[in-house]
């Protein structure tokens, strides 16, 4: 399984880009920066789209994306909170085309929107994807992909403290995972529904306690303008644990 990080911050500029990751050039994660970050050709390879939640750093480019693949239908699985942000404040009919309808200028249906159930494995473009509750308002969803091969990756941004379900509920070779703050803003963390160093500690020593072991762990959703703070304290992190915690950026690839 190959991750492509296309997005790794949570505020865009020239140089940082919105969460979206891609699984093995097929499967998009997230669409913050799903166009920008990707050729129409690479844009092509995409059958399916998983949303984590309706803010807008995580659906904005779906509209722009569906746009440039009219000719064929995009599936966009998501919890229903997402699903009618995305129908009612983007492809809504007057911002974009509503390309869920077979009523738009295209004549015909150019994107289907599908419900994900919590907790049930559904099989999407042969990957076995299981959305597991985060603890981030609007009904954030994480990801475990699991590929034909049986290798697994736990896509876990936006959320905040309190993962021991989803500890409980999977088992990821790879952790994808929000820390968007630094420690000295530990509570804006708590009430914003991310994660600072110091409560990712806490959820990784939570999960080494429940499964025994601790997955390779990849932390995204970054706050560029503290991303220096981040970084040293993540370096803490994973002298505690005794694991190298990974900070991708725009570009960077992981294989499991």
């Amino acid at each position: 399984m190959i991750i492509r990080f296309l997005g790794t911050h949570n505020e865009e500029s020239r140089d940082t880009r919105l969460v979206s990751i891609l699984v093995d050039g097929v499967l998009a994660v997230d669409a913050g920066s799903l166009t920008e970050g990707l050729s129409f050709a690479e844009q092509e390879n995409i059958k399916a789209i998983l949303l984590s939640h309706g803010h807008y750093d995580h659906i904005r480019d779906i509209p722009a994306f569906v746009f440039n693949n009219s000719q064929r239908l995009t599936r966009v699985f998501a919890s229903q909170e997402a699903l009618d942000v995305l129908s009612s404040h983007l492809v809504d009919g007057l911002i974009y085309p509503n390309f869920a309808e077979e009523s738009t200028f295209l004549k015909k249906r150019a994107l289907e929107l599908c419900r994900l159930e919590p907790l049930s494995p559904q099989e999407i473009e042969g990957y076995t994807v299981t959305a597991v509750p985060l603890n981030h308002p609007v009904g954030a969803l994480g990801f475990e992909i699991t590929s034909p091969r049986q290798e697994r990756l736990l896509y876990a941004t936006d959320t905040g403290p309190g993962l021991h379900q989803v500890w409980q509920s999977t088992s990821p070779q790879l952790l994808i995972i929000d820390t968007t703050y630094p420690d000295r803003l530990e509570k804006a963390a708590w009430d914003a529904g991310h994660l600072c160093p110091k409560l990712l500690l806490k959820e990784l020593n939570d999960f080494r306690s429940t499964k025994g072991y601790l997955p390779r762990v990849a932390s995204v959703h970054l706050s560029p303008g503290f991303e220096a703070e981040i970084r040293d304290e993540l370096k803490g992190v994973s002298s505690e644990l005794g694991i190298t915690i990974e900070i991708p950026s725009e570009g960077d690839t992981i294989t499991i």
